[in-house]
């Protein structure tokens, strides 16, 4: 409505490729489209476990050729197919998408205006949103003519190994603040990874997926959310159990309620493009060096923890101390992931995708410095910033990096605060919007 009120006749939420109302990515679907691919995940049931180190999908592939050769044959080429498939989900086509409907929406130009450019007038991005602008102003000759941006610049000059270690660290202090408000939760959550870690059998939630610790870990992506997010996770551990004055932590029970909201509150088998495609987000084909993201929170959560450490939970949940919490995790997605812990992700076929994706090198471009710099410098495009210091999923030195003189966005007006989280579009959007659009149009002195 805000932007209503600016002289905006029209706002158009776009459901970005893939999500929402726009061909959907679930698992069903890739079974529909990819059948093949899904062919193994029976016979895969037979020799797998969640705990297990399995062999490479090469290996595995390799191992059912000589039982099966066209069953496997069929297979390898299905997840060819799959991760082409998955390439066109990306940011490069879905700023294609936008300038599409621009074009639906435009009323048919008069002759003598045919040659004229009529992009957008204003686009907004939040998050992943705010890589797309990137993207944007990158890739297409006439963008919007605002740009905003919103917890949402692309840690475009800082290797993807490096962003994901330096968030380690940001959630690492959300994790702290967290404690600092709930310090009685210290000693709950250590409870609730002991009974995981210790269990016989694993705990099934509603949807089949299996609740291990490191899956509940996982819980602390909310952590960067909006002013109520501590309050929303405190409830829902202070709902886990049914009997918390039980004194042995193996005979813990959790309740059904707390086992339908975790289903709930994660939704990586909704949205399975979330998990397959996250970290291609950093996978920017314009750099010399590979491509190929690999698991790399996981790589760098591994590095940290060769030697047992704060990020260590099976040693931090044994410390009988509130000084040394177990720490939860963030925006990150991991390979175990489609190893049981999540039913719709787990199978040969998800996994064997999941992979391909993860060790892929050839991903296509996604930002062009030279061009960001120059299409906002001639004045085609203005774009203004809300950078959020604490950000716990953009790390703000990275951000830094881009906006800087010299920097792709170094044009860009930047408005720096700590008075808001990741959220803060949705937990203040008109009062950010106003002051981004100003900033934009120079009505409002900021920076100063």
């Amino acid at each position: 409505s805000e932007a209503l009120c600016k002289g905006y006749k029209r706002i158009v939420l776009m459901d970005q490729r893939g999500t929402g109302k726009s061909t959907p990515i679930t698992k069903q679907t890739l079974e529909k489209r990819f059948p093949d691919l899904f062919a193994l995940d029976e016979l895969d049931k037979q020799t797998s476990s969640i705990d297990s180190v399995s062999p490479s999908i090469a290996e595995q592939l390799d191992a059912w050729e000589e039982s099966n050769p066209d069953l496997s044959s069929r297979v390898g080429v299905a997840i060819g197919h799959a991760v082409e498939y998955m390439t066109y989900f990306r940011a490069d086509n879905i700023v294609r998408d936008a300038e599409e409907i621009r074009d639906v929406l435009l009323l048919p130009p008069s002759q003598d205006m045919e040659t004229v450019p009529r992009p957008w007038g204003a686009a907004l991005g939040q998050s992943f949103g705010g890589f797309c602008m990137m993207t944007y102003l990158s890739q297409v000759s006439n963008p919007p003519q605002i740009c905003l941006f919103t917890g949402g610049i692309a840690p475009m000059l800082t290797p993807v190994d490096e962003a994901y270690d330096a968030l380690w660290d940001r959630i690492k202090e959300r994790n702290l603040r967290y404690y600092d408000a709930y310090p009685d939760d210290v000693a709950l959550v250590k409870r609730i990874v002991n009974r995981l870690s210790n269990s016989e059998q694993p705990v099934i939630l509603p949807s089949g997926g299996h609740l291990t610790p490191r899956r509940f870990l996982q819980l602390g992506i909310a952590l960067g959310g909006s002013p109520s997010a501590f309050a929303s996770l405190h409830a829902l551990f202070s709902s886990a159990l049914l009997d918390p004055t039980e004194p042995d932590d193996a005979s813990l029970e959790f309740t059904r309620a707390f086992l339908k909201e975790v289903d709930s509150a994660q939704s990586f088998e909704e949205a399975p493009l979330y998990f397959l495609l996250h970290e291609s987000i950093y996978a920017d084909g314009s750099n010399t060096s590979r491509s190929a993201t690999e698991w790399s929170a996981h790589r760098m959560l591994e590095t940290r923890t060769k030697t047992p450490n704060e990020f260590s939970y099976p040693l931090t949940s044994q410390l009988d101390s509130d000084a040394r919490p177990v720490l939860m995790y963030g925006e990150m997605v991991f390979p175990w992931m489609a190893y049981g812990d999540f039913a719709e992700l787990s199978g040969f076929g998800m996994r064997a995708l999941s992979q391909s994706l993860a060790t892929k090198d050839d991903w296509g471009p996604l930002y062009d410095a030279q061009h960001m710099r120059q299409t906002l410098a001639s004045g085609t495009s203005k774009a203004a910033a809300a950078v959020y210091y604490d950000d716990m999923y953009v790390d703000f030195n990275a951000c830094m990096k881009v906006t800087a003189r010299g920097g792709p966005l170094e044009h860009a007006k930047v408005w720096i605060t700590n008075d808001y989280q990741h959220s803060g579009l949705r937990d203040d959007g008109a009062t950010i919007f106003t002051k981004l659009l100003g900033m934009a149009k120079g009505s409002v002195g900021t920076p100063s």
